[in-house]
């Protein structure tokens, strides 16, 4: 831990914090301890610091329903998988009392596992702070009271509260938030086999040389409504397609294929994309959950070396030319759909490109970071496009994602389109 940091000694700051606090690496091996903590554990740091926290602190084996250990390990996996803190409600866990064959002590604890992050923007370390609740479940004064949401009162003994109640009550607000995170786990999978059943499988992507991906976001709850689409026209031409519905989760998802079902139909008898997204915008109207969902649509001519696009909010499609150069089709942007309170027709815009171009169309989950402009995600973008558009679709589209985060996970998912004209 670094001593000074502009004249603050941060080692020396974080052993004096009065919350006991210990800081573990991603093997759950102890890399530095408070003293609140040491004193709070009966620990030294050398008992502590370079050992597993489960070799230091054990089950109970004297307790068969000892399961502190197994839900301290569950909250961890949960903070390296979804990157977030994760506060726990109250747990019995003993703990072996200093010295060889001096038994265990029942404590019960109150603890928030805390992610640390890398340069890299992965989990590096998770800080574990601890409240010893042990003598407000043993001295706590008691009268009869209800604790929200259980319907139910405590049992006071003596004017104090059952050890066993309270702790009872306890954990039955924590089995349900287990039940709660179970539905929210099937109603991610649901949602994610949903989105994926909908995106396109109609066509070779290897008939038009391009590459595609999705990358769901990261969470039991994150599944979102981005899209993609790519058709034939006829020999010379083919239209490609993405969009993103505003919400997340099977609401999402659904409206998501809806609105993609709708454009796939209106992209095969258009007359050009901003006929496309005008029908789709009238369509949209009468879809709950639609408002404010952005697309763009492009009819590429592979004769005369022509994109014509239309873009209803979205984020502009990239272009990269053989040599390096980037250009950005931000000329026929319009509202998104259903925004305006009568619709109205969408402007359309052509440019030209070069046999060897490169085009890429991409969700707002690609570039968009939290605290940070639009405007630097896209020049991310555009960067690591130019140092790989020599590599072919589907090698560009692997190193934007690596380039961009996507493999280490996002709070919002994305979909990604690579096309070598």
């Amino acid at each position: 831990m670094s001593e000074v940091s502009d004249g603050i000694g941060y080692a020396a700051l974080f052993d004096a914090v009065p919350t006991p606090l210990s800081v573990l690496d991603r093997g759950f091996v102890f890399m530095e301890a408070n003293q609140a903590y040491l004193e709070i554990t009966g620990r030294t740091r050398g008992e502590l610091i370079g050992r597993h926290l489960f070799d230091v602190f054990p089950a109970n084996p004297d307790d068969p329903n000892a399961d502190g250990p197994e839900n301290l390990l569950a909250s961890f996996r949960r903070v390296l998988e979804t990157g977030r803190p994760d506060t726990m409600v109250l747990q019995r866990y003993d703990i072996p009392r200093p010295g060889a064959g001096a038994g265990y002590e029942e404590r019960y604890w109150s603890p928030v596992n805390t992610p640390v992050f890398g340069e890299d923007g992965s989990v590096r370390m998770i800080i574990n702070r601890v409240e010893d609740a042990t003598a407000y479940v043993r001295d706590s004064l008691a009268h009869p009271t209800s604790l929200t949401g259980t319907g139910k009162s405590l049992r006071a003994v003596g004017g104090k509260i059952a050890e066993s109640e309270l702790y009872a009550r306890a954990r039955e607000l924590y089995e349900h938030n287990e039940r709660l995170r179970q539905a929210h786990a099937r109603e991610h999978e649901v949602a994610l086999t949903l989105q994926k059943a909908m995106l396109p499988t109609h066509m070779p992507l290897e008939l038009r040389n391009a590459a595609v991906r999705y990358r769901p976001a990261q969470g039991s709850l994150n599944v979102c409504g981005d899209w993609y689409d790519i058709i034939n026209l006829n020999e010379d031409r083919f239209a490609v397609a993405v969009g993103d519905v505003v919400g997340r989760g099977l609401e999402a998802a659904s409206v998501m294929g809806q609105l993609r079902s709708a454009l796939s139909a209106a992209m095969l008898v258009a007359d050009g994309p901003a006929q496309a997204l005008y029908g789709l915008d009238l369509y949209a109207r009468s879809l709950d959950g639609a408002l404010a969902t952005t697309a763009v649509k492009l009819d590429i001519d592979t004769h005369t070396h022509t994109l014509t696009y239309s873009s209803a909010g979205h984020l502009p499609p990239m272009l990269c030319h053989p040599d390096g150069y980037t250009e950005i089709l931000d000329q026929a942007t319009d509202v998104p759909l259903a925004a305006r309170s009568r619709p109205s027709h969408r402007p359309q815009a052509i440019t030209a490109y070069v046999p060897g171009s490169t085009l890429v169309l991409y969700t707002d989950g690609l570039v968009e970071r939290r605290e940070e402009s639009i405007d630097v995600g896209l020049k991310r973008l555009s960067e690591s496009l130019v140092r790989h558009h020599a590599l072919g679709p589907e090698e560009i589209a692997d190193n934007l994602l690596e380039d961009l985060g996507m493999n280490r996970g996002t709070a919002d998912d994305a979909a990604l389109v690579v096309i070598r004209l």
